[in-house]
Order: C-alpha cells, then sequence, then structure tokens
C-alpha cells in the first residue's frame, strides 16, 4: 500500500484515470501440503480478517459523515480503512492460491508479494452522498463472481495440488476477481473516487504499459477472460436456483409464500452489499 496520505492527482500523467492497483507476483511453484491445506491453515486469518471487517464497518460510517463536510476522508481513518484493506487482499490472494507465503499477522508488510496502491484523492461529495446506491452494480458483479469461483474452486483446488501451481488462465481468472472485489471495497470505503473498472483485465492501451508485476497491468489470456465469464454463469445460476419456488408447497397461495422467491435473491444481493461494506 503507497505510504502516506498526502492528496496526489486521481489522473496519470497521460490524463489517463488512476484506479487501485493490485500487485501480484507471476504464478509460479507452491508446496502442495500447503495447497492441500489452505483453508485449515488461514483459519486463524480469517478470523483476524472478521474482527478487522467489523470495526472497518464503523470506521467506514464515521468516514462517509466526514466525507460529507471535508470532500476526504481524515488521514487517520484513510490510513486504517487503507491497512485493512491490505491485509484483507492479503489473506484472499493466499486463500484463493494466488501464493504459497503464509500472509503476516501485521497492517504493514513491505516484504509480502501481494501488495495494494491506494492514492489520497478528493471526492465528490455527491457521489459519497449516493455511494450505497452507485455500488449495487459492482457490487453484483463481485457477488456473482465470488459464487462462481467458489462453485469450482474443488477443480482449481486439485489441480494446484496435482501440478504444484495454477495454470495461467486460472491464475489470471482469479487475480481478476480479487483484483475487482479489492477495487470495489475501496469505492464502498471512499478510499478512491473511482468507480470499479477492469473486470475482465486492463485495456489494450493500459496493457502496452511496461509490467510492475502479474497484475499490473492485467494481461488476461481468452481462456482466463472465457473463465470470468462462466464464473458470472454459474453465480447467476446458482442465486436463480436458491430463488426458485418450489410448487409443490401446499401453501404457495398464501402472501408470505409468494414474497419468498422474491425475498431470497433480494437477501443474497443485500448479504453481497454487506459483505463489500465490510471488505
Amino acid at each position: 500500500m503507497a505510504a502516506g496520505w498526502e492528496p496526489r492527482p486521481s489522473t496519470e500523467a497521460d490524463g489517463v484515470e488512476w484506479r487501485p492497483a493490485l500487485d501480484v507476483p507471476p504464478p509460479g511453484q507452491q508446496r502442495r501440503w500447503t495447497v492441500f491445506l489452505r483453508w485449515l491453515l488461514l483459519l486463524p486469518q480469517f478470523i483476524v480478517v472478521a474482527v478487522l471487517s467489523f470495526a472497518a464497518f464503523f470506521v467506514t460510517v464515521a468516514g462517509w459523515f466526514s466525507a460529507l463536510v471535508l470532500g476526504r476522508l481524515p488521514d487517520p481513518i484513510a490510513s486504517f480503512l487503507g491497512s485493512v484493506l491490505a491485509y484483507q487482499t492479503r489473506v484472499t490472494a493466499s486463500a484463493t492460491l494466488l501464493v504459497d507465503r503464509y500472509p503476516p499477522f501485521a497492517f504493514d508488510a513491505p516484504d509480502y508479494p501481494v501488495r495494494i496502491e491506494l492514492r489520497a484523492t478528493p471526492l465528490n461529495r455527491l457521489a459519497v452522498l449516493f455511494r450505497l446506491i452507485l455500488m449495487i452494480p459492482a457490487a453484483i458483479v463481485v457477488g456473482l463472481a465470488q459464487s462462481g469461483w467458489f462453485a469450482i474452486s474443488w477443480v482449481f483446488w486439485l489441480i494446484g495440488i496435482v501440478l504444484g501451481r495454477l495454470p495461467e488462465p486460472v491464475f489470471g481468472a482469479t487475480a481478476a476477481v480479487v483484483r475487482f472485489r479489492m477495487r470495489l471495497a475501496a469505492y464502498v470505503t471512499m478510499l478512491t473516487p473511482v468507480y470499479p473498472k477492469g473486470f475482465l483485465g486492463d485495456a489494450p492501451d493500459a496493457a502496452s504499459q511496461p509490467a510492475y508485476s502479474a497484475t499490473r497491468p492485467l494481461r488476461l489470456s481468452t481462456a482466463a477472460q472465457v473463465l470470468l465469464w462462466l464464473f458470472l454463469l454459474l453465480g447467476l445460476a446458482g442465486h436463480v436456483t436458491s430463488g426458485s419456488i418450489d410448487y409443490d408447497d401446499a401453501g404457495d397461495d398464501r402472501p408470505d409464500a409468494a414474497a419468498a422467491p422474491v425475498a431470497a435473491p433480494v437477501g443474497g444481493r443485500l448479504s453481497s452489499l454487506e459483505s463489500a461494506v465490510g471488505q
């Protein structure tokens, strides 16, 4: 994560809109036993992330009121939320098999291979006011993509155990989901004024820039992009299936029964929104 929170330009030197960046090293060999036990090994980290997310929710609320008044996040709030986001992203990268190295129990991890870069830029007060509404389309994409990835994550897990690494398309598609989720969380917590973009990788002009890491710029192969669409379709199928009507229910003519199929998908989306706020 970028050090310091002095105001910086929201665009690059060439005028291109700057977005929160994720740096992950290229896919490399991983220890098969750590792949096999990855989520079990990360249980302590998941607990820490849950506690930090709980605290970040209330700090985000305080930041929202502050941003409405100041047009920016106060430095202490921005520093805390940025540190939490960096911590969460490191754990997510490890959990999704992007890296083999165990994430440290620390906010500051300059030697860890997964890093994010944030810039403290001024915020549009009107966009801050309607942030929870504006975030809905991106939150839906993140929710569907994550659901689809989890649906077939066991296949990636088996591949990782057999090969000791992730194939490039799997690595690229997974990194794209992790990066888009990070960008959504940065937008929701007002760490950036830029709406989440780049789900299918970086545009050709950005992809032509010198590479800082495997994900900056994020150049996705056709196979990786096909996997991303598969994630979305599987996530959508899962939500549709979970919200389907049970016509065998003898009481399906009651008002509460008729409302159930509507409440299920809406509830799922609300869960995704709450998850994004806590990220």
